[in-house]
């Protein structure tokens, strides 16, 4: 029996993990009081069992102290019992925003400010963190990249990438993106924007890599920009680090930008033993402002 520990901090997407397990074939329990865990365990792993997949959502909602839910947990391993921790989290900026978006009330905040709560929570969760064998960051997964991780897992059974790298491409005149772990700025190189035939095409667009990598600076950038972050990457795995957000940025996030993120990501992509994804963070809304002119 395959049996799946689901927890993680209120908002990190532990309920949609759980559904989307649940489509899988697996039999799901969310919020079960920590007092109840032990003998829940006992039951399913009565030999001779139907059932051959359980995930079991634990929060700090059923115990808001969650010392003892992590006791048992603890214990269960010392006796033998065979479970897999998957703890699910973003990053606190992401958690307060949805939080406020849909107005819900944080378990944790007793005073009504969801910035303590979450606070508190990644205080009480810490252990648990700890003791996890997969963490999923959600800060920037769309729903289908969360399927996709979470079947390469538990469904195909592929090796688990500790680390997931996001490259994105963004424009410096929307805002430095407040997650980005390491920023390079491409403004040094020529803008495609003052170029008429490229003036309303993307990094996306033939044209505009063309042009942008018809320049030496752009090769010399991302051969020196991608031996240091594989001289990075091994070391952040070391120390336990799970989500690594590289941010290029021009003027706009519509041209240079996203030309050099889509060369980065082809450099990177199966080239180590991480998870990767891409993410043009304001090519559309630079494409948008232009057609307002």
């Amino acid at each position: 029996m395959r049996f799946v520990v689901v927890t993680g901090m209120s908002g990190g997407g532990k309920s949609t993990a759980l559904k989307m397990l649940e489509d899988v074939g697996f039999y799901c329990v969310d919020n079960l009081p920590s007092s109840l865990i032990e003998k829940f365990v006992e039951l399913i792993s009565m030999p001779n069992g139907e059932i051959t997949k359980v995930a079991l959502g634990l929060d700090v909602r059923a115990d808001q102290s969650f010392k003892e839910t992590t006791r048992i947990l603890k214990s269960l391993k010392a006796k033998g019992y065979q479970f897999e921790i998957l703890f699910m989290e973003a990053s606190e900026q992401v958690l307060i925003k949805r939080y406020k978006e849909t107005r819900r009330v944080h378990p944790l905040a007793v005073d009504g400010r969801v910035e303590d709560g979450v606070r508190k929570e990644q205080e009480v969760l810490k252990t648990i963190r700890k003791m996890a064998d997969y963490v999923l960051d959600s800060s920037t997964l769309l729903t289908r990249e969360l399927k996709a991780e979470l079947d390469r897992i538990f469904v195909r059974n592929e090796e688990y990438n500790s680390l997931m790298i996001t490259i994105m491409s963004f424009g410096f005149k929307h805002g430095i993106p407040a997650d980005a772990d390491l920023v390079f700025d491409v403004r040094f190189l020529p803008n495609p924007f003052y170029i008429d035939e490229l003036k309303h095409k993307t990094g996306n667009d033939k044209e505009v890599q063309d042009f942008v990598m018809s320049f030496q600076d752009s090769d010399i950038f991302l051969e020196k920009l991608a031996d240091m972050i594989h001289f990075l990457v091994p070391n952040y795995v070391k120390e336990g680090k799970y989500r690594l957000v590289i941010a290029i940025g021009c003027t706009g996030g519509k041209h240079r930008s996203v030309t050099l993120a889509n060369e980065l990501y082809k450099r990177m992509k199966d080239q180590g033993e991480y998870g990767i994804k891409l993410y043009h963070r304001d090519m559309a809304q630079s494409s948008l402002q232009d057609l307002q002119r």
